[in-house]
């Protein structure tokens, strides 16, 4: 544990916070202090990626923080463009360069990109970086059961986790089920939606209030009894607090079923969907 939030292992071994920092449109020095505001308050997992063209700024926050570096999760995440096995190889190393480390905790690719058919080569690519110390776990976001099943037959080697859009509008249930049968940890980008819709949602406001916490503090609670890791993102002092203030009440059945009953069929916050998006 770290500063009270519980940690999970994943088919690998690694053990990482249910709770981390997302950094999309973090950067500069602004987005240093952003970091460094955050692993001083306990969080220990920042989830970054080489498009987010932030590698470099939480490279900066570790360098800076006076925790150590074996204490950090670092995670980034290869693009669509070079999914090839060989730029795959010069991306990770470009990631690491990037942000000054000698490793990342976790290594994930982006989205499958299933027209350009290559994400079983750069599974090989995150596989052998792993293998030469580069990575210590693999995974991916994105990917659907199909893609996961393709990547397990032609390597031998499943991901330890799935990082999927998941919040209380896309609960993505049938997906999470699957992850949990094949021991695959489900990871939630996008926790909160759209925050400024979710907030001013009545069911998730009469739930707060019997608990008296915020929306956010029952949606991020919610991911948490589903068994997913949630990264929500903030530059805020307060609002990184409140994320990680969760863990002192609990939510019972009939309210975690009245949150996932909100799901909708088109709740996906920019339609991308996986079986048909390409990421750049």
């Amino acid at each position: 544990m770290s500063m009270g939030i519980p940690e999970i292992t994943l088919n690998d071994g690694l053990t990482i916070p249910v709770v981390g920092l997302g950094t999309y449109k973090l950067k500069g020095n602004e987005g240093v202090n952003s970091i460094l505001s955050a692993i001083d308050m306990g969080y220990r997992l920042i989830d970054s990626a080489y498009n987010y063209e932030n590698e470099g700024t939480v490279g900066e926050a570790v360098r800076r923080s006076s925790v150590s570096r074996e204490e950090l999760k670092i995670t980034s995440k290869l693009p669509g463009r070079y999914q090839n096995y060989d730029n795959a190889i010069t991306t990770i190393q470009e990631s690491l360069y990037r942000a000054n480390l000698d490793y990342y905790d976790v290594y994930l690719i982006h989205w499958p990109n299933p027209r350009q058919d290559t994400y079983v080569e750069a599974w090989q690519a995150l596989i052998d970086a792993q293998k030469w110390g580069m990575i210590r776990s693999i995974g991916v976001c994105n990917f659907l059961p199909e893609h996961i099943e393709r990547l397990e037959k032609e390597t031998g080697v499943k991901p330890s986790m799935n990082q999927i859009e998941l919040h209380p509008y896309f609960n993505q249930e049938s997906q999470r089920r699957w992850h949990e049968k094949h021991h695959i940890i489900t990871e939630s980008w996008s926790p909160l939606a759209r925050a400024n819709e979710v907030l001013e949602n009545d069911t998730l406001k009469q739930i707060a209030e019997q608990h008296n916490k915020s929306i956010s503090q029952v949606i991020l609670r919610w991911h948490f009894q589903l068994g997913a890791i949630s990264i929500p993102k903030s530059a805020s002092y307060e609002r990184q607090l409140e994320n990680i203030s969760i863990f002192d009440f609990s939510l019972n059945e009939t309210e975690m079923s009245l949150i996932s009953g909100l799901t909708r069929p088109d709740g996906r916050i920019n339609n991308q969907d996986p079986a048909t998006y390409e990421e750049f």
